[in-house]
């Protein structure tokens, strides 16, 4: 019989294992199987990649004050 620490450990190694492989199969004694694998993060929609302009902050600060002094 183990331990609980020893079924932890277990479980760590089982865990560490579905996120490296993207999942883990288990099947009990009496046939069943499990699927355990990591969750997907959720992503925002405004998550996007950045496109380089080539344009530096300071340029888009001065920008965005020259408009805001046109207004």
């Amino acid at each position: 019989m183990q331990t609980y620490s020893e079924k932890q450990e277990n479980l760590s190694i089982l865990l560490e294992r579905a996120s490296k492989q993207g999942e883990v199969r288990v099947k009990r004694a009496d046939g069943q199987v499990f699927v355990i694998k990591p969750e997907k993060k959720k992503r925002s929609g405004l998550d996007v990649a950045g496109i380089d302009l080539g344009v530096s902050t300071e340029e888009i600060v001065a920008v965005v004050r020259e408009g805001r002094e046109r207004l």
